[in-house]
């Protein structure tokens, strides 16, 4: 504590008020360079993405963000700390963001699964000389929860005369996810070029999809342990300070002052880079998904061989 008081002869208000101009100057600084040199052209499928996540942060905020403000006042209220405050609302609001994940993982998981039990069972439709059109409603009525929607879909586009190879793609846009871009990559080259050996194929992505399932589940496993620790080394932190605050307030007042505000503001932002990168090492890297569609859409064609002895016909 006595670092905390020395610092008092080193900073004052107007130092800190320099400090806080030169932060807003640099940042008017970089977004006018960024408004001069513009930002690249985002692919319609990134912008389809982009609309997704900020919807879906809107209903985040509107779910949390009573919650956090009471959060924040409550402390502000018990501490007199606007840094605890305002920390503590931001950590209340990004708490799912921060220490959650687990559900949404197994939300992948239970997709990836869905996934390969609908391969399977398409492709033991299409082993009763049955075609693809046909495999796709009836195998689609003993789907997964977490994919039947996609798939009811996926018939209603087909009973509505829309091409095999474009409904597909439609799917492949609604999973939005790089295991399905394969299965449905096989199936539209084979609704287009109908070559043979579209079983063995099927066989194939499904044990992959189910060995991926497996791969999941033993990191998610692993990772849990982890993300247990975090959130009660989180709690016990926040209690201490909440408790020192309320029970022993002469410790900690030199963070009345505005300087003790700042070393406060230094230590909350360090927790959360250290928050931040706990989140990064829990988070499961996914390859991209390689299915998409853009301004110039790709056409299968045949060889130039097939074509020629046709044209010779």
């Amino acid at each position: 504590m006595n670092g905390i008081t020395s610092m008092g002869g080193l900073f004052s208000l107007p130092v800190l008020y320099t400090l806080v101009c030169g932060l807003v100057v640099g940042g008017g600084l970089a977004l006018l360079i960024a408004a001069i040199r513009g930002l690249p052209v985002k692919a319609e499928h990134e912008k389809a993405s982009s609309r997704e996540r900020l919807a879906e942060m809107a209903r985040f905020a509107g779910q949390r963000g009573s919650l956090a403000i009471g959060a924040g006042l409550v402390i502000l209220l018990l501490t007199r700390w606007a840094v605890a405050g305002i920390a503590t609302g931001v950590l209340v609001f990004f708490w799912n963001r921060l220490f959650g994940g687990a559900a949404e993982e197994r939300g992948a998981m239970r997709r990836v699964e869905a996934l390969a039990a609908w391969t399977e069972s398409l492709r033991d439709t299409i082993a009763g000389a049955v075609g693809l059109e046909q495999a796709i409603p009836a195998s689609a009525r003993a789907a997964a929860p977490a994919l039947r929607p996609h798939l009811e879909t996926l018939v209603d586009r087909l009973r509505a005369r829309m091409p095999l190879p474009d409904a597909l793609q439609h799917l492949a846009d609604e999973i939005d996810d790089a295991s399905a871009d394969i299965i449905v990559a096989a199936l539209i080259l084979n609704a287009r070029l109908r070559g043979p050996g579209l079983r063995q194929v099927l066989g194939a992505l499904a044990k992959s999809a189910r060995e991926e399932v497996d791969m999941r589940q033993r990191v998610m496993a692993q990772r849990s342990s982890t993300r247990r620790s975090v959130q009660i080394v989180v709690g016990v932190s926040v209690s201490f300070v909440l408790g020192l605050s309320i029970f022993n307030p002469e410790f900690v007042s030199p963070y009345d002052s505005p300087v003790g505000q700042l070393v406060l503001a230094c230590v909350c932002g360090l927790f959360a880079l250290g928050f931040w990168w706990l989140r990064k090492l829990s988070t499961i890297e996914t390859p991209e998904r390689f299915l998409v569609r853009d301004a110039q859409p790709v056409r299968f064609v045949q060889p130039t061989s097939e074509r020629e002895e046709v044209g010779s016909r």
